[in-house]
This record gives C-alpha cells, sequence and structure tokens, in this order.
C-alpha cells in the first residue's frame, strides 16, 4: 500500500507546549512503573509512546488523561476554553477544571471501547450529555464523523450494532466518536493490536490524515490536532514517521525523529526496535 501523502506545512516546528510532564514518579504497591519521565509535547506534534512491556507506557498516558495521580511529580495540559492556552496542573484542578479539559482530548482504547447498540447511540452519547446540541444537530455531527473515517455514502452504517462490525470497523468507529467532540488533543493506545495487515493499513493512514485534518480553538481560529499515540506497530512508525518518546525503566531513554530510532545501533534501542513485531502481537501489560 503506498505512503500517506506528506504535509510539508507539519513539518514548521508549533511553539506551543500542549502537555508538559515533568519527573513523574509512580508505584503500584512495591512495584515502580514511572521513576522520574519528564517531556514536552508541542501543539500540533504527532507522538509515539513506545517501550516494552512494563516500561510505563499506558501508566503514562493514564497519568496524562488524569485517570491517576502521580506520586510524585506534576502533569500540565494546555485548557483551550482560556486565550493562549495557558498550561493547567491537573494536581490542582478540580472537577469543573477536569471536566472542561476532558472535553478537549479523546481517547481511541485499544478494544474500543464501544458500548452495546447502535453506532448513532455510540457517538451521540457524549454529545448528548456534554453539549447543548439539538438531536438533529447530533445526528449531523455523527453523519460527519463517520463520513471522516471512511463510511461516505454507507447509508447504514449509523444503525449497525455494535456486535455487527468487524474489528476495523469498529476501530474506526471508535476514532469517529472520539472525532465527533472536535478535540484538540487525541490519544491512541494501541489501535492496530489484533488487526489483519490490510485493516491495520487503513488505521495507518486514518491516524494520519486525522492528524493533518484541520481543527479549530474554542476561538474559531484554525490549528492542527495534538495526537499522542502508544504502539508496537512497527509499520505504523515506518509510514507515518512519528517523534518516537522510548520509555525504558520507567524513564525516557530516547526522545527523537523517526530515523534516528530506527537507525540506532543502542543495546536498549536495536533489540526492541526489531522485537516490536512480536510485541505487537503480544497482550500489552502495563
Amino acid at each position: 500500500m503506498p505512503e500517506p501523502p506528506r504535509d510539508p506545512a507539519g513539518d514548521a516546528p508549533p511553539s506551543t507546549v500542549e502537555i508538559r510532564v515533568v519527573d513523574l514518579w509512580k508505584a503500584f504497591g512495591e512495584r515502580p512503573v514511572l521513576t522520574g519521565v519528564s517531556l514536552d509535547v508541542r501543539a500540533g506534534e504527532f507522538v509515539a509512546i513506545v517501550g516494552g512491556s512494563g516500561s510505563g507506557k499506558t501508566v503514562l498516558l493514564d497519568h496524562i488523561i488524569g485517570n491517576h495521580a502521580p506520586d510524585r511529580g506534576r502533569v500540565l495540559i494546555a485548557d483551550h476554553s482560556w486565550p493562549g492556552a495557558p498550561l493547567v496542573d491537573l494536581a490542582g484542578a478540580d472537577e469543573e477544571t477536569m471536566d472542561g479539559l476532558r472535553l478537549q482530548w479523546a481517547v481511541v482504547f485499544q478494544r474500543n471501547a464501544l458500548f452495546s447498540g447502535s453506532v448513532y447511540e455510540n457517538i451521540a452519547f457524549w454529545l448528548r450529555e456534554h453539549t447543548s446540541m439539538s438531536e438533529a444537530q447530533i445526528r449531523a455531527r455523527a453523519r460527519e464523523s463517520v463520513d471522516a473515517v471512511g463510511f461516505r455514502g454507507d447509508d447504514s452504517i449509523l444503525a449497525k450494532e455494535r456486535d455487527e462490525l468487524s474489528g476495523g470497523m469498529a476501530k474506526r468507529i471508535a476514532v469517529a466518536r472520539a472525532l465527533a467532540m472536535r478535540p484538540m488533543l487525541l490519544f491512541y493506545d494501541e489501535p492496530t493490536t489484533g488487526l489483519d495487515p490490510a485493516s491495520a493499513a487503513q488505521i495507518h493512514e486514518l491516524v494520519f490524515a486525522t492528524h493533518n485534518a484541520r481543527a479549530f480553538t474554542p476561538e474559531g481560529a484554525p490549528t492542527r490536532r495534538t495526537t499522542v499515540i502508544i504502539t508496537h506497530d512497527k509499520d505504523m512508525l515506518r509510514r507515518l514517521r512519528p517523534r518516537i518518546v522510548m520509555l525504558h525503566h520507567g524513564r525516557v531513554f530516547f526522545d527523537g525523529a523517526y530515523e534516528r530510532f530506527a537507525a540506532s545501533t543502542s543495546d536498549i534501542i536495536r533489540p526492541h526496535f526489531e522485537l516490536m513485531p512480536v510485541l505487537h502481537d503480544r497482550t500489552i501489560g502495563w
């Protein structure tokens, strides 16, 4: 399958910090998982977090989206509901602030997290709960979202039940549900795990297209989404060439361009890079 088209404008370095993680530590009982992670993700970046099982990838994501509180350190997220999108320290954010922040991002989970019911009901639920949109507006947004993930012209898709969807279709609906909230930040947790090569390639293209699609700030200014993806999918990294952040023993071991990562002869990076196809087929741990 051909490479996705490159966006020359996407090479310009963005200037605004979207996510800041500062000296993050987390242990579960006697088991340390994160042992001093620090990184910045800038607005418009496409970042892949990689590493072996137990390296802390999913735990780091759970801290960034506010599901875990750190034992030590800080996580700050840009709040686009304010001019200039100032950084908010999640540790000091009240529930109202957190609710507002969560409306600015969306997560596509490894197992999709679609609930029993139709495609339309899966997409409409959050819109009903968190916006003042009418049912007609919600249906139009749902149609727009499924069109964006490859179902344009399929008049039956919104009525399909979750259990009627193939693995690749369910993943695309999970992305459509995320897009329906028009997020500034998109997080993916192993989006191609369990998919056949053809379906995985479609998801590669969808992730790329979704990242590069025009988004808008609350003030209506055009901008680029920020994408953070946890993956063992070596083919995805090769095709999309994101910035790579590799965790090892709970710390950032590598942070840089895909080309440097793929060419590395490090005793830590090289074996992991070669083993990625095997890890991709396994159940993911921490």
